[in-house]
């Protein structure tokens, strides 16, 4: 690690380019963890890591090249070298498709400079401080009631710097934090799984997460078996989310401008303003959203079809993916917007859905259920065809059986295939939004809020030995 701040490795970085523009990046995190087994702790840590990106830029007219080099644990006598890398990485490129101009302070289109000179703090483990006592009287109650807890919790502080040759400087502190807790039987027969999604643990209840689980191993004392085939299913929040997130990582309007996703229109363009929702649900994502806040501008380390370097700084704005149901935006660098006609709307750092009055909890939804399966989570989640976004996964610790209005029995796991985007056409209910962590993707997007779902036909395709 470099003995100077993010700060000056920026300014020393740009002090060292010698090429037509320069985008630095310069971030520095630091993370906690805890690890629990059989009702014990068992290992904690803390840990510490800076990352330096050089975006090198070479103009020609109307063309660029660029070069993108990115290094962790940069010391100070190393950072020219990285530009050095950057320059020679750009006058070996070939012309890049989304150049165009840097985006400067005051040009309208990025946010206010805020706290770039103030100090980086980082996490540690005293974020924990009311957690751990929580956890070790859960640990108590799970010994007394024959149950065994494992789980992890983490939690992370990055502070991202971004400067630019045209004059940005501007800074993102992002916390973050997830919490998931396994119960088993004590002949480990049965499992049951819950997570948390977290700015600073203040706000995670152990005990009510506990309580849920203890409950939904006591569904599981009878079995039953179900054979594949489409049945109506309750989704929690959790796994509403994993389906969404992939929705939502699949909706680049490049891939669908050029006919490769199913948000293609049949002979060329997109599906923006198409109905896909059976509901008028809302599906978007805002910098500033309550409990989920996340960078306000653009943070771009290479290009791809989804993001331009171009584009760094760029300010981000409350944006609603779909709107009442229909298809509203896809994510769009200035580049992509300028061959699709449509307004720039980049990707941002949260997802939430919601549902016009809708204040059904999940026991409410079972309540008014005559006969269904609630999934519990989904997992190891894949694409099987682009062009209808069919996904295949795994369902994991707890399938559950409803009748009359009560779960009555554990059913075996199931393989999936199904499309988030027709699933969204046989919705029958959504319920009340809550913050949540999604279990296939917790590790990369935890900040997501949603309804719990009623979802006609969900296709079970086969039967699992998964347990």
């Amino acid at each position: 690690m470099t003995g100077q701040s993010p700060q000056e490795v920026v300014e020393r970085a740009l002090l060292a380019a010698r090429c037509d523009d320069c985008v630095v990046i310069a971030e520095e995190s630091s993370s906690a963890n805890l690890r629990w087994a059989g009702n014990t702790l068992t290992t904690n840590g803390i840990s510490r890591s800076r990352q330096l990106t050089v975006i090198a830029i070479r103009r020609d007219g109307d063309e660029a090249t660029v070069g993108v080099v990115s290094r962790a644990g940069v010391r100070d006598d190393q950072v020219a070298d990285v530009v050095g890398a950057a320059e020679q990485a750009a006058a070996g490129g070939s012309p890049a498709q989304d150049a165009r101009p840097l985006l400067a302070p005051g040009d309208g289109l990025t946010p206010a400079s805020a706290g770039w000179d103030d100090p980086v703090t980082g996490t540690e483990i005293g974020v924990f401080g009311s957690l751990a006592p929580a956890l070790g009287d859960a640990f108590s109650m799970a010994a007394a009631g024959g149950r065994k807890l494992y789980g992890f919790a983490e939690h992370s502080l990055t502070s991202a710097f971004l400067g630019s040759s045209s004059g940005l400087r501007l800074r993102h502190d992002q916390p973050a934090g997830y919490l998931e807790i396994n119960a088993k039987s004590a002949d480990l027969a049965r499992s049951a799984w819950a997570g948390n999604a977290t700015r600073d643990f203040a706000d995670v209840d152990v005990t009510g997460l506990e309580a849920g689980l203890t409950r939904r191993l006591d569904w599981a004392a009878r079995r039953v078996e179900r054979p594949a085939g489409r049945y109506e299913v309750l989704l929690p929040p959790s796994a509403v989310a994993d389906l969404m997130i992939y929705l939502y990582w699949s909706a680049g309007a490049r891939d669908a401008l050029d006919g490769r996703s199913v948000f293609s229109k049949p002979g060329g363009g997109t599906r923006i303003g198409d109905r896909l929702a059976s509901i008028p649900l809302a599906l978007g994502g805002d910098p500033a959203e309550p409990g989920l806040e996340c960078a306000p501008f653009v943070i771009s380390r290479a290009s791809s079809r989804d993001s331009s370097v171009f584009d760094n700084g760029l300010a981000l704005a409350p944006t609603d993916w779909i709107r009442a149901g229909d298809l509203a935006a896809l994510t769009q660098t200035r580049y992509s917007a300028g061959l699709s006609g449509l307004p720039v709307t980049p990707a941002i750092g949260n997802l939430t859905m919601r549902a016009p009055a809708a204040t059904a909890s999940l026991d409410d939804m079972i309540a008014s259920t005559g006969r269904g399966l609630l999934l519990t989570c989904l997992w190891y989640i894949r694409a099987v065809d682009p062009q209808s976004l069919l996904l295949t996964g795994l369902t994991r610790d707890g399938v559950y059986l409803i009748e009359n209005g009560e779960v009555t029995a554990a059913v075996n796991n199931f393989r999936f295939n199904e499309s988030p985007v027709a699933m969204l056409g046989r919705i029958a209910e959504a319920g009340a939004t809550t913050a949540t962590l999604p279990r296939e993707w917790g590790d990369y997007f935890t900040r997501a809020a949603m309804p719990p779902l009623r979802v006609e036909g969900f296709n079970m395709s086969s039967v699992s030995q998964a347990s």
